[in-house]
């Protein structure tokens, strides 16, 4: 557990990964990024180095070429001079570069390896185990799900956030669970039917490394309230905008499949791209009051016409 000292260090940085996902096309300075989390440029590098095990220079860049990866793989309308001018490169040249030193090959060479390899492995979901790749080929989809097409406005929410593997969220979730619940109490944000509870997950894990992982624990609240940010709790906006969202009353160990039927099967014929915004899940109910303990959870995904 954290000190209230630490939570506070913890949650102005978190602010800073919010506001870096919101710019990672724009130049981010120091100076700017310090402003935001509200420390001293002299010592911000060591502050964030030192709860993020990751120097600020590097997780800068590694957000932006996470996100050319991803634009290289879904987003084909876009060509590469398109690509490096929406992550902030001067030109395509010094893009190119750059994503070669970082990743060994050019952002051409990538796409065509992308483009041909997964075809192979469209089937074979980045969360499965591998001894779960036999149940695949006899069920390929064991759960599927209702998926309809709707256009979502903005809102803030409330959030605790995890940084790290999904089997170490997975130990952590009751706790991170009560302190958002405890954390919205004491700010009287808690009313009954007005409150979502959902899940949103930063980090593309086709793309990014398992134990940098950013998952956020959030709540909504209504519109009359007014949520402050404090040495646990943090407050940001997810995105409106298009999205395919799907209905799925799962047990626990069917997550991955219902993911896998909407990015694989459904996502495959639907006329749609994912679009460039992070997907989310909303829980509809408390399983426990559920005869046969059923989620009842809408996954949002967001996309785009092709």
């Amino acid at each position: 557990m954290l000190d209230n000292h630490q939570n506070e260090y913890v949650t102005r940085i978190h602010k800073v990964q919010d506001y870096i996902q919101e710019n990672y096309g724009k130049n981010l300075s120091t100076e700017e990024l310090a402003v935001v989390a509200g420390f001293s440029k002299y010592h911000f590098n060591r502050i964030f180095k030192s709860v993020m095990q990751e120097p600020l220079s590097h997780y800068v860049n590694r957000i932006r070429m996470e996100q050319a990866m991803f634009m290289l793989a879904h987003l084909e309308n876009k060509n590469i001079t398109d690509i490096a001018y929406e992550l902030g490169f001067t030109d395509s040249a010094i893009f190119s570069r750059a994503f070669k030193s970082y990743y060994g090959l050019s952002p051409i060479a990538y796409r065509k390896k992308y483009s041909t390899n997964c075809k192979d492995s469209i089937y074979i979901s980045t969360y499965n185990k591998s001894d779960k790749k036999k149940k695949w080929v006899i069920n390929p989809f064991p759960s599927t799900g209702e998926i309809r097409i709707e256009s979502v406005k903005e809102c803030q929410v409330i959030y605790v956030r995890h940084t790290g593997t999904y089997c170490s969220l997975a130990k952590e979730y009751e706790r991170l669970v009560r302190d958002l619940f405890r954390a919205a109490s004491k700010q009287e944000l808690l009313h009954p039917g007005k409150n979502q509870f959902l899940t949103l997950y930063h980090d593309n894990p086709e793309f990014g490394k398992e134990e940098q992982f950013r998952t956020s624990l959030c709540m909504t609240f209504p519109k009359s309230c007014s949520a402050k940010e404090n040495g646990m709790l943090g407050v940001m906006t997810i995105d409106g905008g298009l999205y395919a969202v799907g209905y799925f009353e799962i047990v626990q160990e069917q997550f991955e499949d219902a993911w896998d039927y909407m990015y694989q099967k459904w996502l495959l014929t639907s006329g749609y791209v994912p679009r460039n915004a992070a997907p989310f899940e909303v829980y509809l109910n408390n399983p426990k009051e559920e005869k046969e303990h059923l989620i009842k959870v809408e996954i949002y995904m967001p996309i785009e016409p092709i």
